[in-house]
């Protein structure tokens, strides 16, 4: 066999800490609260429409931009809900989901030697996107503080910048800390991006999945930021339909256009009966919205007492699927990895280590991730395991947090 085989920009990246972790869970028997997708359908109007798509024939190559319905859809979706105008011809694509659209932009829009400044913990594309396009990710750590919130350092930011740097890469509602970057956040981020001539990426996946007390704005929605701002979302999370990976990116027509053209020579298109039921699912009424946000804090909320129960530091996310715990607070003295890969036997439960988001492992080796995207008796009967493998043996509580 030739040597060298894997290219290096991809050395150092093996398979995903979700892929590891879902099959130890299929091999243990264990409850899955590893991998963010919900064990539950969408709603009935998309599936029925994705259905009768495929009945209908519409079963080959959609239009390089996407289904137009389905890109109206989302124009209007974006006037909905922030009072944003795009022009579903020129400042909307679809994708293969927002992975798909996240690495179109990083390839499109980066050069070798090209720095993006991007928060961490980072979900893990993030850096495989970057290191193809020969760029280099500069990190700006997100740490817990005593109200539980996730926050970063103004000056590590603005530090972060150098004449090399290109882009911003923003998620917010974040994955895996749940934070939602707050408006004065978002107003430090623009007038960093505008005083350096920084574009900005935002994934915003999980932008209806946002609890009482918390609110998303969209980055691109601040003053001078629409025309430097690529805006990046997807309907798996929102619909419930990981699967389909149906995603799309909006903004100016320049940076669209540059992540469009390298997605075509990734999947070109994808998914076109999912594309029209997207559309469908897209325009529902405010009830939906609504009661989706109810019953996903309805099992956060179980999940994390029943955490806390435990003997965990817990940090109770503003938004998305994942609880973040501290393990140390169970008197731990271990990394998060050995802790997750030791978890099956232990207590029957499957979840993920936050050190794979990061970095610098270091600075999350004391942090694991639950999903808590799940019915509730699948939460009840994982934190009943949980409750009876640590209760007993739990340590007092470092600050920053619940217990």
């Amino acid at each position: 066999m030739p040597r060298d085989v894997l290219t290096t920009k991809l050395a150092g990246f093996g398979t995903t800490i979700f892929a590891e972790m879902s099959a130890l869970a299929t091999s243990t028997g264990s409850i899955n609260l590893g991998q963010g997708f919900p064990d539950t359908d969408g709603p009935a109007a998309v599936l029925d429409a994705a259905v009768d798509a495929i009945r209908s024939g519409v079963n080959q190559y959609p239009p390089g931009l996407g289904d137009p319905d389905l890109r109206q859809a989302i124009a209007e979706h974006h006037l909905r809900w922030y009072g944003l105008d795009v022009d579903p011809d020129t400042q909307v694509v679809v994708t293969a989901g927002a992975t798909e659209a996240l690495a179109g932009a990083m390839l499109g829009m980066l050069d070798t030697g090209d720095e993006v400044v991007l928060f961490e913990p980072i979900y893990d594309s993030y850096q495989a996107g970057i290191a193809l396009a020969g760029a280099t990710p500069v990190p700006v750590l997100l740490t817990p503080a005593d109200d539980g919130r996730w926050h970063f350092d103004a000056d590590a930011l603005r530090a972060a910048v150098t004449d090399r740097t290109k882009l911003i890469l923003l998620n917010t509602p974040h994955n895996p800390t749940g934070k939602v970057f707050d408006r004065s956040e978002l107003e430090l981020i623009a007038a960093v991006a505008i005083e350096h001539d920084l574009i900005v990426v935002t994934d915003e996946v999980y932008e209806h999945l946002v609890f009482e007390g918390s609110e998303h704005i969209p980055l691109a929605t601040l003053p001078g930021m629409f025309e430097r701002t690529l805006t990046i979302s997807s309907g798996g999370k929102t619909f419930h339909t990981t699967g389909w990976k149906i995603g799309w990116m909006t903004g100016p027509e320049e940076l669209v256009t540059a992540g469009r053209l390298a997605k075509q020579y990734l999947t070109y298109v994808n998914g076109a009966p999912f594309q029209p039921a997207t559309a469908v699912g897209l325009r529902l009424g405010d009830d939906y919205y609504r009661t989706l946000v109810t019953d996903l804090q309805a099992a956060r909320d179980c999940l994390a007492d029943g955490l806390e129960r435990a003997g965990f530091t817990t940090y109770r996310p503003e938004a998305s699927y994942f609880v973040t715990v501290d393990i140390r607070s169970i008197g731990f003295d271990g990394n998060a990895m050995d802790f997750c890969r030791s978890l099956p036997a232990t207590a029957g439960v499957v979840a993920v280590p936050a050190s794979a988001f990061y970095m610098h492992p270091e600075h999350g080796d004391h942090l694991v991730r639950f999903a808590c995207c799940k019915q509730l008796d699948v939460i009840t009967a994982a934190v009943d395991k949980l409750v009876s493998a640590f209760g007993s043996t739990s340590s007092s509580t470092p600050s920053g947090a619940t217990s």
